[in-house]
């Protein structure tokens, strides 16, 4: 018979545990209100004579509890039931006084280290950081069942971002700018209308991005390409003043020479306003956003010229790095870029993510020790494990009304609902995703393999845990209607 922990685990019956259990409650009472060694192996006996492969370890403490009232050791029953109660008790008591006072004291180098970018001496990275205490300590007690809580506390599933999960907030999305820009938007209560020049469409999109990440703790995606359309603007903006104010004094060859010069300059400065805006600003969890810029040419673009022109120009700011206090250029970690046709495609693919689980596939390679049938049996329940816990973050943004984040929701950067609605909508039929993530790939096939295999052996069993767990998610979308991706987490 095989029993099922509280962390979702199965392991072998093993009698001498409910022994030892009861045998710590006998201690608490006297003369005949002990259980007899007997009585204990008669309540053993029952146990081992159920008639079932798997049994929770909840319905045995309760069997329990019944064969002592049974037997008329109420006395015994109830110091049982208070033991019980307090082991768990201990599994849930509050943890986060002595991580609290050590980001404040600057002494708790495991809160610290887990975001090596939040300078936890920062005041506002500190309120950051112990904000995100108290919600990892509701979400491990209160918010997530204590299988998952103990698992992520195990390091056999990784519940990414349980700082954040007390909010109904989403991890990353891809920012609608082109229609944000195109069709105005609303930040802080303000209207922001269409730009009529590039200088100025940088400086709503830094502010749209400094917006969006306040709301989200994951990456927000930005495409780029859009701001083509607004350095024509501002290039016919020039031409057309210097025909009007200066047909008769200059040439039209000159007037181009003016006017290509202009739009040099804005560009440069629009896109150090964008670096510069990112750089240096803060959002509320005290540090910049965190932004990669997708950078595609698109050849059949009307804007293509002006979008490579873009593109150069950002390419060489951000290779060129900003001065630091010292006034020395030094490189710089945002924005990040990326121009893989493939990868871009993917990230266009979907508009946001509700958020990430990722599994420990070194640790199933260090259980199975080499015994191939065990590792796709833990694989499986590890996985399936993982599952539940991704399906809480759904549960956890269900009814979630559009004015809960505005930006978000009801302006522009994932859509436009009405004030009140609900996202629910957005969480299924592929607009939104669920990561099912996974880490130590490598380690976990060279602790399964034996010293003959070859590296074409292990390359093969490599595919196949991907291949296994890429199955997995396609089902999972197929029996639920949420979209669920595979991810290897660095």
């Amino acid at each position: 018979m095989k029993v099922i922990k509280r962390d979702g685990r199965a392991v072998e019956f093993d009698r001498n545990k409910i022994a030892v259990a009861i045998e710590k409650a006998n201690t608490e009472v006297k003369g005949k209100e002990k259980a007899s060694k007997q009585e204990i192996e008669n309540i053993i006996e029952f146990i081992e004579d159920i008639d079932k492969k798997r049994v929770l370890v909840e319905d045995i403490q309760d069997i329990i509890e019944q064969k002592l009232m049974e037997i008329k050791k109420y006395n015994l029953a109830k110091k049982y039931i208070v033991y019980r109660y307090t082991r768990a008790l201990v599994r849930k008591q509050n943890t986060t006084d002595e991580s609290i006072l050590g980001i404040i004291k600057n002494t708790s180098r495991q809160v610290v280290n887990e975001d090596i970018n939040n300078n936890s001496i920062i005041a506002s990275n500190q309120r950051d950081l112990i904000a995100g205490e108290v919600s990892k300590d509701l979400t491990r007690r209160i918010l997530l069942p204590e299988k998952i809580s103990k698992a992520h506390n195990e390091k056999i599933i990784k519940f990414h971002n349980s700082e954040y999960f007390i909010q109904p907030i989403i991890n990353s999305c891809l920012i609608n700018i082109e229609d944000m820009l195109e069709n105005g938007t609303v930040i802080n209560g303000k209207m922001i209308d269409s730009p009529t020049s590039f200088q100025v469409a940088c400086i709503i999109i830094t502010q749209i991005i400094l917006a969006v990440a306040s709301s989200q703790y994951g990456i927000e995606y930005v495409d780029i390409n859009c701001l083509g359309k607004y350095l024509r603007k501002s290039y016919n903006k020039y031409k057309k003043h210097l025909k009007e104010t200066y047909s008769d004094k200059l040439s039209l060859e000159l007037i181009q020479e003016i006017a290509d010069n202009n739009i040099k300059h804005e560009l440069q400065s629009g896109i150090q306003t964008i670096i510069y805006q990112i750089n240096t600003a803060m959002t509320t969890k005290g540090k910049p956003p965190q932004v990669v810029l997708l950078l595609n040419s698109e050849e059949d673009s009307q804007y293509n010229k002006e979008n490579n022109l873009i593109l150069e120009e950002l390419i060489h700011q951000i290779n060129q790095g900003m001065k630091n206090k010292n006034g020395k250029y030094e490189p710089i970690e945002l924005p990040k870029m990326i121009t893989e046709p493939k990868r871009i495609h993917e990230i266009k693919d979907n508009k946001f993510d509700q958020g990430m689980v990722s599994i420990n596939l070194s640790q199933i390679g260090t259980l199975a020790e080499k015994n191939s049938k065990e590792f796709w049996k833990l694989l499986d329940e590890r996985a399936e494990l993982c599952r539940e816990a991704l399906m809480y973050r759904h549960y956890a943004l269900l009814g979630t009304a559009a004015d809960m984040s505005p930006i978000h929701w009801r302006y522009g950067a994932i859509a436009r609902l009405e004030q009140g609605e609900t996202i629910d909508k957005l969480l299924k039929d592929g607009e939104s995703t669920l990561t099912l993530g996974y880490v130590g790939l490598k380690s976990s096939v060279q602790k399964m393999m034996q010293k003959e295999n070859s590296n074409k052996d292990m390359l093969s069993f490599e595919k196949d845990i991907i291949k296994f767990l890429k199955e997995k998610t396609i089902k999972w979308t197929k029996e639920s209607g949420i979209k669920f991706v595979l991810t290897e987490c660095k």
